[in-house]
């Protein structure tokens, strides 16, 4: 039985939120007109359209932590406002990405390719969010990146799923007028609490030609992690499930971007160790799967892993890979499966292909170069990747002396 003294600064009937209500409510119309102008003002150039952002709000809270009232329009603003705060998503570090082409190709150059890039940004309490980036491979190889928005916009959720608890799913709407790289994609279920990491986009042809964007990536509830799938046919609407079944307890699922035999495919690492590859006929449901790509050289001793979804070239399905050594180095390489059949392992790197040297060890999180998708684009490799955790570059590298490196 509680003693009295933990209620003795307690407001009888008067919860803390309804004595902020309360101050904003007493305050007089000169004063409440001016405070509502100066944060309209100082965050109007933060967000776009701060007031509908305020007005939203409030309409969330009142009723539910704040009590039903009758309020003017000024004092609804004010109100919602005090109950906003801001997320710096990507104060911490900006890494592990995935890149597939973008929806809409009509504004590119000849022989040049859109694309969408995808990127874990973390913030304050090391919480990931997921944001995106748009940009353009030329025909000579360059890279070049849209200029990035400053307005995250507040997206617009609402539950997908008849069963409520752990295994609901969410849909994530979007307005449709706005630059890719305002969206950021924010943890919202219980299972997601302590993070959405390492999104594996792959834009996935289905047998009559229609696409859609996935992209498996790890939810993280502070306690436990699992995996869940993101689809999307436009980077407008989004839907979030989990996936079940007994090979989805682990991290760094990759689904191929067609079916195999009439079958989805996808490459798992469910014992933490080696890359495995599942198939099932439901995209929602993996169970099993056979061992593929064991690890066999120093600087994938403690394991592999894939580094996205596969990629069909003409010579099989190529994975770029992750390698995890002494020291936990985290070093890139690549392997070949058969296209007919990738349970068949043709090729690998030897050495890897791409690993940090002495000016790129320090950050986040030391002595790792990791990335969650490439692409290629007229037989050449575009890898983006991530620098010790912190920050994210690209490397390009001809398909045809990749393959030469393997053995």
């Amino acid at each position: 039985m509680p003693s009295t003294e933990t209620y003795k600064y307690a407001v009888p009937n008067r919860p803390r939120a309804q004595r902020i209500a309360d101050r904003v409510l007493a305050l007089d119309q000169a004063s409440l007109r001016n405070e509502l102008q100066r944060i309209l003002a100082d965050f109007s150039g933060r967000h776009r359209d701060v007031s509908s952002l305020f007005l939203r709000r409030f309409h969330e809270v009142e009723g539910i932590i704040v009590c039903e009232c009758e309020v003017s329009h000024e004092q609804a603003l004010l109100i919602g406002a005090h109950f906003c705060n801001e997320y710096s998503y990507e104060a911490a570090a900006l890494f592990n990405p995935s890149i597939v082409p973008h929806p809409d190709q009509s504004n590119a150059p000849e022989n040049s390719l859109r694309f969408i890039l995808s990127l874990r940004g973390v913030g304050e309490g090391h919480i990931s969010s997921l944001t995106f980036r748009t940009g353009i491979c030329a025909a000579d190889g360059t890279i070049a990146f849209n200029p990035v928005s400053p307005m995250p916009l507040v997206l617009e959720t609402e539950n997908i799923s008849d069963q409520d608890g752990p295994n609901a799913g969410i849909r994530i709407k979007c307005d449709g007028s706005h630059d890719l790289s305002e969206i950021v994609i924010f943890p919202i279920t219980p299972s997601q609490r302590g993070g959405i990491e390492d999104v594996r986009l792959v834009r996935f042809l289905e047998d009559d030609g229609r696409a859609t964007y996935f992209g498996t990536y790890t939810a993280f509830s502070g306690q436990a992690v699992r995996q869940e799938l993101l689809s999307t046919p436009d980077f407008r609407t989004f839907e979030l499930k989990p996936l079940s079944g007994d090979a989805t307890g682990s991290k760094g699922m990759a689904l191929f971007p067609r079916r195999i035999g009439g079958r989805f495919a996808m490459l798992g690492r469910e014992d933490n160790e080696n890359i495995w590859l599942l198939t099932s006929t439901d995209i929602y449901e993996w169970n099993g799967g056979a061992k593929i790509v064991e690890p066999r050289w120093p600087w994938e001793f403690v394991q592999i892993g894939n580094c996205g979804s596969p990629i069909e070239i003409e010579e099989g399905w190529l994975v770029i890979t992750h390698g995890v050594g002494a020291v936990r180095n985290y070093c890139i390489g690549a392997c070949l499966l058969d296209r007919n059949d990738p349970s068949k392992l043709l090729a690998r790197t030897r050495l890897p292909i791409l690993r940090s040297d002495m000016d790129e060890r320090e950050g986040y999180v030391p002595n790792v170069a990791y990335s969650c998708g490439a692409m290629v684009h007229d037989r050449t490799l575009m890898l983006p990747y991530a620098i010790a955790d912190s920050f994210t570059t690209f490397a390009t590298m001809p398909l045809d002396l990749l393959l030469a490196a393997m053995d």
